[in-house]
């Protein structure tokens, strides 16, 4: 057989070849738009994965899922074999993207960000997933259900009753030596309860430095960031500090 024989070079571009080509195509297209609505929130928040990443990360999974269907035309319908587990490109897909997962959660002290970025990229890939394998019903509303989730749901969460927490750094001045309970009693009048077991205290050459994580009561009765650092700034002992919502 010529390796440059003309049958050979047409049968990449057969009809039903090319009708799978197309068919690929449209669904590679469908991923890329879902998962650019799903990414639009974090654009608009300015996070550093946006739109572009988060509709390359659908399109990318559509594609290796999709490709699975089509193992009879693979190499111009040349396969030795015209069978592949999806099941194991899906495993592959969702350990990959544990990687892109963990780039994006960033911890900072006491500090967590990234969370809801690692879980909506998550969500994108399951929806090239769902497009890869014909659910393009069930995508389009995992689509959707996840940009709503990501627009509004932080809306709901700041009506609905909460407790928010703060991390707190306190550097006190050489020789000052602080007492746990009195500072309890005072994040207990301004509406806070240290939490159980996050108090850490480092000391460096006679200076100590105390962090812990205060809970408001409820949401109307926590003391606002500014006040809290307004009276930390004339507090006794106290040279520094640090306040600070904590994220997720």
């Amino acid at each position: 057989m010529s390796l440059l024989a003309v049958s050979d070079l047409q049968s990449y571009w057969s009809h039903p070849v090319v009708t799978a080509n197309l068919l690929v195509v449209l669904n590679l297209l469908g991923a890329l738009a879902l998962g650019m609505v799903v990414g639009f929130e974090r654009s608009y928040r300015g996070r550093a994965a946006g739109m572009r990443t988060y509709g390359l990360v659908c399109m990318i999974s559509a594609a290796l899922t999709v490709i699975v269907g089509y193992s009879d035309f693979w190499y111009g319908g040349q396969a030795i074999t015209g069978f592949a587990d999806p099941t194991r490109v899906i495993q592959g897909i969702v350990t990959g993207l544990g990687f892109l997962g963990a780039g994006v959660i960033m911890k900072d002290g006491m500090n967590i960000s990234g969370l809801s970025t690692a879980a909506s990229l998550w969500a994108a890939c399951a929806i090239g997933v769902l497009i890869g394998v014909g659910f393009y019903a069930a995508a389009i509303l995992m689509a959707c259900a996840a940009a709503v989730s990501m627009a509004w749901v932080s809306h709901l969460e700041a009506w609905l009753p909460s407790q928010p927490t703060i991390i707190v750094v306190l550097k006190f001045a050489r020789d000052y030596n602080p007492h746990e309970e009195s500072i309890r009693r005072a994040a207990s009048a301004r509406g806070y309860d240290i939490a159980p077991g996050s108090l850490s205290i480092t000391c460096d050459d006679a200076q100590l430095e105390w962090r812990f994580t205060a809970i408001a009561v409820s949401k109307e009765k926590g003391a606002p960031i500014a006040q809290l650092a307004d009276e930390l700034s004339k507090a006794a002992g106290v040279i520094g500090f640090s306040v600070a919502h904590a994220r997720n």
